[in-house]
């Protein structure tokens, strides 16, 4: 028999059951996350390992669980995610093409020590290279500030040597190879989507990107 009392961590998705003495100090209430998950960010993630740490800003769900939860959203293109908790710190990326609602590849890694912008722009870098030459496609990012890098800035760069009027490139490792990918490739667009709204595919590209930090894809 399942218990009543029983709820489903908003973070984790793991099911918990809230403390009798809790439930008792504050009637009708349902805690929305796991003594686990509030702990670990109420703590910012301090002695909690890099899964608290990312528990803290991230939902940390798996790729199944994500696919069972959302289904808003374009259904078709790459879906890009990057992220490190904290930043700088320990960090993932995660990419994924798919057509008509169907997985047609995906790929993800992570580092050690990174920061956010970098994973975002690696998590573009290997989303390209799963669109086949010559196919049209809408590469997505969450992070804004890669694709106005791209769109918008990068070209005058170029023009000045790969050099800002303020001084050098930031992650100019990434953003000059990055831009003459995408330069070369005018059947691809590149275009902001919002994060953590329930567009189902970028959800998956986060799930991709964290999943260094857990024990299941």
């Amino acid at each position: 028999m399942s218990d009543p009392t029983a709820s489903s961590c908003r973070s984790c998705g793991q099911s918990f059951t809230p403390s009798a003495d809790l439930l008792a100090r504050f009637p009708g209430w349902t805690p929305r996350e796991c003594p686990r998950c509030y702990g670990g960010a109420k703590r910012g993630g301090r002695g909690g390992g890099v899964a608290a740490s990312i528990r803290a800003g991230e939902q940390q769900l798996t790729l199944a669980q994500v696919l069972e939860r959302y289904d808003a959203g374009p259904d078709d293109g790459v879906f890009t995610d990057g992220s490190a908790s904290p930043n700088p710190g320990p960090g993932g990326w995660g990419a994924v093409y798919v057509v008509a609602g169907e997985v047609i590849g995906q790929d993800h890694g992570h580092e050690a020590h990174t920061t956010n912008n970098r994973m975002e722009l690696t998590a573009v870098l290997h989303g390209v290279e799963l669109v086949p030459t010559g196919t049209p496609a809408v590469v997505y990012s969450d992070s804004n500030l890669v694709v106005r890098t791209i769109n918008e800035w990068a070209a005058g760069w170029a023009a000045r040597g790969w050099r800002r009027k303020t001084g050098p490139v930031e992650n100019l490792d990434l953003v000059q190879p990055l831009y003459e990918r995408v330069s070369a490739r005018p059947e691809l667009e590149l275009r902001w989507i919002r994060a953590h709204v329930g567009n189902r595919w970028n959800e998956y590209a986060d799930a991709l990107a964290t999943a260094y930090a857990r024990d299941r894809l």
